[in-house]
Formats: structure tokens, C-alpha cells, sequence
């Protein structure tokens, strides 16, 4: 009897489906659909997802100064092989998995498998288009199709909004089976939230194109009063495990093995601790200083002996060091080999790699066993985040509600949220000695916080002078999240003024990333961008560095 085989092993280009006619016999070691189990496929959707957003995310964080972007030029740090990995993880893995999984759902009745599903290609289909542009869709897992045609990234885009409509209505439908809910714990009405919440990113992404329907979507919304609230934050949780499947925070797992690691960004840093005259409060939850005292030794930090660059003193940048208590970090596009650092630069804290939370003990990070050995978090979308859209939204579209208002409770959330997160790990007990002995009051903290932005805002000469506090208030608690700080620089150009490249030509800014190597030798259809200045379809800002660099 004839049967059609599904694998799961998939190309990397995108010819993401394989089917043949078997006339004598089946592969045993081949999953079908009569072989896969819906439920162990839905985990790897989302444990893939995971892996998918770690991936992007670190780009965003780069190109938008929040944690280190190397190399010299931009063109050195993103090229087409770049993104090798992540274009087939979304296609690959992640589509075609969700493909195969919903005849199985649906012929079991699993709608809430289906409806995370659903959600989850949603927020695929926004990545994609956010990173490249236009891409396939349409044809992409065709399995008749060998050269799949790209898509339009509006209409990806809005097969994703349709695809979000369609989780909605799964999450609500009588259900037969539970999946495994790595995110939510099987709380439904908070999936429903997040596709809401989701609604509004697209919504607010798609406002220079559409000013008067996002203006109208994003009112519904608020109306509705069903987007993510306290609680409902929507992130991944990793473990403590080290052996293979390693279930520690990739950021942990990379610099508290045996110290080294990522460098910290110097702007970011002197945002946190020296530009408004006092510390965020949030800095020694997301940064451990492992010296408190800056070098004096150039073989360790070669830019304190040298004078800034050109471009940073015309605008008066902060260069080298941020500071004298030891935030030991990198500037912008520094192309510096590694120097014996690896036990000094400032590392990842408790939020959200699951690390040490600074409490000025000041040592070295490369035993496993520190902080919270690695069960950090993924923050992808979090309550606090809809309070910054809705800002910019009421600021720039004259949606409902006050800016200032919006503004100052995502910052209040976004304090919480990390707060009382780190306060759930093992670094309790660190955090709270720390504070109990400093006399330090969180709520007193944030209150201080909030008075002085507050004030700020108040006193900007313009909305453009106000959209750069919300965005930059935004951008410093994105921290752990670099897709939503590079659509919102791309979209807003905030923040302005963002430290320069060391290099007085830095290259172009990706506004979209080039396709990826492994879908351009394998797909006679697809057309190289000339360069990384090819503008996705909702970010009709002005061309060229003078909008973002």
C-alpha cells in the first residue's frame, strides 16, 4: 500500500517539504504521518523558536549598541554566509515543522497545539520580513517547488496577522489533548494576550504605510484591554543543566564556563551608570563588573592610552571606558583582537543570563556553579513592552491615551519585572544582603527614576525631543531583547545620536540583512541585494546613514 513519507530532515535551501511514493516497503527510521506524535513535534517548534530568537536577537542587540558589535565595518560583521543559520532554522525547521504538525492536530482536534503553532509562525513570518525583506512564503513549502519565488514582505506580513487571527480562534475552540507549553504552562488566555500584544507590533510596525489603519487597529486594541499585562510576560525559561542538551542561558553558558565571553557595550553601560548623573537601578542586575577599578594597563585595554576618534569628539561620545568604577566594555564596531581580559570585562548579570548579581564582590566568572548557574531567560515579549508601543503610538499616531503615562509605567513594569524575577533565582539571597546592607530601597529607586524622566519629558522642546526619551527609555529595557531595539531603531531612528563606529566610514547600516548563502546557491530564482541598505517595506524613513548608522 502506497504511502506518502514526510521528513523531517530538510534541505536547507527552500525545498523545506520531501514526499515519495513508496511501492514496496517504508523506511522504519522515516517519521509519517502515521509515526509522529503532534506533541513531540510542537516541542521542538518551540524549542527551536527559542533558538531562533537567540539568533536574531543578537544581532539586534549589536547593530543597536547594546551589547558589543565587532569588527570594523558592517559589511565584515554580517555577510551573506551570516545568517546561514537562522534562515533554515525558520524555514527547516520551524515552518515546515508546523506545516507537517497541523493535518495531525487537526485530525485529533489538538486546537491549542494549534494555536501556539499558529502563534509561533506569526512571530516567524514578522521575523523574517523584519530581517530580509521580501522572502518566500507563498511557494516556500511547496514540495513541488524547487526555486520557491519571494513574497512581497507586506504580504508576509499579513499572512502572519491572518495567521495570528487563526491561534485566537484555536485557543478559544473546544480541544481535545494538552500540549507541552514550554512558554505559558498551558494558561491560554495568556497565549491569547501575547497574540494580541502581537497585533500591536504589527500594527505600530506598519505605521509609516499605513498611518490611518494602524491608528485604527491600535485603538481597537487598547479598547479591547486584552494585551499582555503583569504577569503575562512572555519568555523562555532555561534550566541549570550543563551536560548535553546544555539548558543553560547561551550568555551564561559562553562566559561563566571559563571567563571570556561577550564584551559589554560602552555606551550601554554609560546609559545605565553615568548619563543621567546616578545609576539605573537595574545596572547591577543586568551587568557583574569582575574588577570594580578601570585598568591603567594598555596590553588590557589599548584605547586608554590612545585619543577618541574624530567623529567621537565632534559629538562628544563616550569613548574607551565608561567611567572609573570598572564597566569594562567595548565601543561601537571595535575591531581589537582579544587581549587578557577574559577575567575583567564586564560580564552578563543575573537578568537575563542567569548569572551574578554585582554586588561589588568583584570576581572572577569562570565557575559554573556562580549566580544563578544559568537559568535565565529569553524576555521576547513582555508586558512592559506594550506600555512603550502604546507611548510611541499615542506620541506619533495620537492614539488613545497619554504618552508620558504609558511611557513611565513601562518603565515601572519593566523595573518589576526584572526585580522581582532576579528576586525568584538563587541570587536572592546575594541581592537582598546587598541591598539590605547599602540601605537601598527598589521602590524608592524607581520612584526617583520615574520623577527624573518624568521631569525630562516634561521639559523636551518638541515631539521629536520627546519620541527619542520614550525610545531610549524603551531601547534601556531591551535589554536581552534585540529584535524589538532594531525595529525600533529602523523605525524611529531613537535612540538618536548613538555612539559611531571607531572607524570614521563604518559601511552601511543593515536597514535589511542580505540573503543568507545557503538560499542563494540553491535557488536559481533568488537575486542578491546590492547591499544591506535595501530598506524592508515598512521602514520608509530617509535612506542612508544620516537616519541610522
Amino acid at each position: 500500500m502506497k504511502k506518502r513519507i514526510y521528513s523531517l530532515l530538510l534541505a536547507a535551501s527552500t525545498l523545506f517539504a520531501v514526499s515519495c511514493d513508496l511501492d514496496l516497503l517504508e523506511n522504519p527510521n522515516a517519521v509519517n504521518a502515521d509515526t509522529a506524535d503532534a506533541s513531540f513535534l510542537l516541542n521542538r517548534i518551540q524549542l527551536d523558536y527559542r533558538n531562533l530568537f537567540n539568533t536574531i536577537g543578537d544581532d539586534g542587540m549589536r547593530l543597536t549598541r547594546i551589547i558589543n558589535q565587532g569588527s570594523a565595518q558592517y559589511e565584515g560583521a554580517y555577510t551573506p554566509v551570516t545568517t546561514n543559520g537562522y534562515w533554515s532554522n525558520a524555514y527547516a525547521n520551524i515552518l515546515a515543522d508546523i506545516q507537517f504538525l497541523e493535518p495531525l492536530a487537526e485530525e485529533a482536534d489538538f486546537q491549542r497545539h494549534l494555536g501556539i503553532a499558529k502563534t509561533i509562525k506569526a512571530l516567524v513570518l514578522f521575523h523574517l520580513v523584519d530581517s530580509y525583506g521580501d522572502v518566500p512564503y507563498s511557494q516556500a513549502l511547496d514540495p513541488s517547488e524547487f526555486n520557491p519565488a519571494v513574497d512581497s514582505g507586506e504580504s508576509v506580513y499579513d499572512a502572519a496577522f491572518a495567521a495570528l487571527n487563526e491561534a485566537a480562534a484555536h485557543f478559544t475552540a473546544p480541544s481535545s489533548g494538552a500540549p507541552n507549553d514550554y512558554y505559558y504552562g498551558g494558561s491560554y488566555t495568556k497565549w491569547i494576550r501575547l497574540v494580541n500584544t502581537l497585533k500591536l507590533r504589527y500594527f505600530l510596525n506598519r505605521k509609516l504605510v499605513d498611518p490611518s489603519g494602524s491608528t485604527s487597529g491600535i485603538n481597537a486594541l487598547i479598547a479591547e484591554d486584552n494585551m499582555l499585562k503583569e504577569g503575562d510576560d512572555f519568555v523562555f525559561q532555561f534550566g541549570t543543566t550543563a551536560a548535553d542538551p546544555d539548558s543553560r542561558h547561551p550568555r551564561f553558558a559562553g562566559q561563566y564556563t571559563s571567563g571570556g565571553g561577550d564584551y559589554q557595550s560602552t555606551y550601554y553601560m554609560w546609559h545605565l551608570t553615568e548619563a543621567k548623573g546616578f545609576d539605573d537601578p537595574r545596572a547591577r542586575f543586568y551587568f557583574y563588573r569582575q574588577v570594580l577599578v578601570n585598568s591603567t594597563n594598555p596590553d588590557e585595554i589599548e584605547c586608554i592610552t590612545q585619543l577618541p576618534p574624530p567623529q567621537y569628539l565632534v559629538g562628544g561620545f563616550i569613548y574607551c571606558l565608561p567611567g572609573e568604577r570598572g564597566y569594562w566594555g567595548r565601543d561601537h564596531l571595535d575591531p581589537d583582537g582579544i587581549p587578557p581580559d577574559g577575567l575583567k570585562r564586564t560580564a552578563w548579570g543575573v537578568y537575563p543570563a542567569g548569572g551574578r548579581f554585582d554586588d561589588d564582590s568583584a570576581s572572577p566568572v569562570n565557575n559554573p556553579s556562580l549566580g544563578a548557574q544559568g537559568a535565565g531567560i529569553h524576555p521576547i515579549m513582555l508586558a512592559s513592552y506594550v506600555d512603550f508601543m502604546l507611548a510611541e503610538a499615542a506620541l506619533t499616531l495620537g492614539t488613545s491615551g497619554n504618552a508620558k503615562d504609558y511611557m513611565l509605567s513601562g518603565i515601572e513594569k519593566h523595573m518589576n519585572f526584572v526585580f522581582d524575577w532576579s528576586l525568584g533565582t538563587s541570587q536572592a539571597g546575594a541581592i537582598s544582603s546587598f541591598l539590605g546592607d547599602e540601605g537601598i530601597d527598589l521602590d524608592d529607586e524607581i520612584d526617583n527614576y520615574l520623577a527624573y524622566v518624568g521631569d525630562e519629558y516634561d521639559a523636551a522642546a518638541s515631539a521629536d525631543d520627546r519620541m527619542d526619551i520614550i525610545g531610549r527609555e524603551y531601547w534601556l529595557s531591551l535589554f536581552g531583547s534585540g529584535i524589538e531595539a532594531f525595529n525600533l531603531y529602523r523605525r524611529t531612528g531613537k535612540p538618536d545620536n548613538m555612539q559611531p563606529g571607531l572607524e570614521p566610514n563604518p559601511g552601511t547600516f543593515p536597514r535589511s540583512f542580505f540573503y543568507p548563502n545557503n538560499y542563494m546557491v540553491t535557488n536559481n530564482k533568488a537575486v542578491q541585494k546590492a547591499d544591506q541598505s535595501v530598506q524592508v517595506f515598512w521602514d520608509t524613513n530617509p535612506a542612508g546613514n544620516a537616519w541610522v548608522y
